[in-house]
């Protein structure tokens, strides 16, 4: 048997929500985003630390699709996180629950094709499917604007197919919400 000191078992600390403000998450999505650069705008975000620090951010904001912008529709522009298990999870559950707070009544949010979706699937969230085929950009030659590039000249916008997710409240009888993910209860006869 050696003598030679073992050090302790690691122990993952516990997460916990924190508020974030819009310079904060921007900064921390600018340095840990994998493929896309921060929003420019919000309504509002969240943040997870795990004892060392933030941890993750979600954000928050209009939805860019005009069409869906019917005041009561919300969307998570960005999620991102340095990799801390159940992390990603916890800040949708948060986002969905704050937007719920402050009166909206549906969200959506944009995965690449080539991401599988599990936190999202974990915290109940539908799949709408694929959006128009070839992931589009915004940018046309008649409204010419910026890409964001990175500084190896990497489009930070991936024209990657996406596929949109959802999670909304139906409306029941005499104003009140119930989430999609939770069943009615039988009335006895």
């Amino acid at each position: 048997m050696s003598d030679a000191p073992t050090s302790p078992p690691v122990i993952e600390r516990q997460l916990r929500l924190v508020p974030v403000t819009l310079t904060a998450a921007r900064r921390y999505v600018t340095e840990h985003h994998s493929h896309n650069a921060a929003p420019i705008g919000w309504l509002f975000g969240v943040g997870v630390e795990n004892g060392h620090g933030l941890a993750g951010v979600a954000m928050a904001g209009r939805p860019v699709a005009r069409m869906l912008q019917d005041g009561e529709t919300v969307e998570i522009t960005r999620v991102c996180t340095d990799g801390t298990k159940h992390a990603c999870s916890m800040l949708y559950g948060a986002i969905w629950r704050a937007a719920l707070a402050l009166g909206y009544r549906k969200a959506i949010t944009y995965t690449l094709e080539r991401e599988a979706g599990v936190a999202l699937k974990a915290t109940g969230w539908t799949c709408d499917g694929p959006t128009q085929p070839g992931g589009q950009s915004w940018w046309r030659a008649k409204r010419p604007g910026d890409e964001a590039v990175d500084l190896f000249g990497q489009t930070q916008r991936p024209q990657d197919p996406k596929v949109r997710w959802s999670k909304s409240v139906t409306v029941e009888p005499l104003g009140l919400g119930r989430a999609d993910d939770e069943r009615p209860q039988e009335q006895p006869a």
